[in-house]
């Protein structure tokens, strides 16, 4: 287990090291969080080629993994590629208490770290021997591919609204968005759930509880909700203000004017 770690976390220090590198020549800090949302997709396989558990488990934790990675990935790039040369709100706000590089780099090896952390329900169960599925197993998994659907939909459906010239400074309120001013937040934290139950028939499998108990900490302390409702006060005003009294902020809900 210790040698997939290390190698696991080795890559991951290489890795975002590289794009830490692109992103200062580009100017452009916001494409770490493509490499973050990616690196479960290159950490799940490393662990599911290296583990001596079941090959079945290791291949099914290892597509969920993926298909959750590659999505939110190449939906990141496709964002933060539009924006470029104009970087990321969170960012730039960033910027203004970090002004020179060098403390980029040990926030990018930071999450690195965080990417491993986020990797161990995949390492453990890459070494389960059980020939059988758990019930742990197979209602984790489905809870993840469900939250995978859930955050798809809702970036969907605000992607779907932004592009309507009429809705340019408006504030995205339909579909999920209508119930929780969150709910690709609230799925993604789903995810880590998910992730986690199912971890729980591997060994040392309680431990990936830091998993979606350090995704609510980032959700609702770091960069997720705090930062992008701060951005959203400045560019909507009082139109964001009213959604913020109408709407739930994170678990999907009636609106209150219902």
């Amino acid at each position: 287990m210790l040698t997939s770690l290390v190698i696991a976390t080795g890559v991951a220090v290489v890795g975002f090291a590289l794009v830490w590198v692109l992103c200062v020549r580009i100017h452009n800090y916001g494409f770490l969080d493509v490499a973050w949302s990616l690196s479960i997709a290159v950490l799940a396989p490393i662990y599911g080629a290296l583990g001596p558990g079941d090959p079945l488990r290791r291949l099914s934790f290892t597509a969920v993994g993926a298909l959750w990675s590659l999505r939110l990935g190449l939906y990141v790039l496709i964002r933060v590629s539009r924006l470029h040369p104009r970087e990321d709100a969170r960012y730039r706000t960033l910027r203004e208490k970090w002004p020179g590089p060098w403390q980029f780099l040990a926030f990018f090896e930071l999450q690195a770290l965080i990417a491993v952390v986020f990797s161990l329900p995949f390492l453990f169960a890459s070494r389960n021997p059980q020939s059988r599925f758990g019930v742990c197993e197979w209602v984790g998994l489905t809870l993840a591919l469900l939250a995978i659907a859930g955050e798809s939909l809702s970036d969907w459906q605000a992607q779907r609204f932004k592009r309507d010239p009429a809705h340019r400074d408006a504030v995205v309120d339909v579909g999920l968005w209508r119930y929780s001013r969150h709910p690709n937040y609230f799925f993604e934290s789903l995810v880590w759930w998910g992730f986690f139950i199912a971890a729980l028939d591997s060994s040392y499998g309680l431990v990936t509880l830091v998993c979606p108990l350090l995704m609510l900490y980032l959700l609702f302390q770091v960069t997720g909700i705090p930062l992008t409702e701060k951005h959203s006060l400045e560019s909507r005003g009082e139109a964001y203000r009213a959604y913020q009294r109408r709407t739930s902020r994170f678990i999907p809900w009636f609106p209150r004017d219902a």
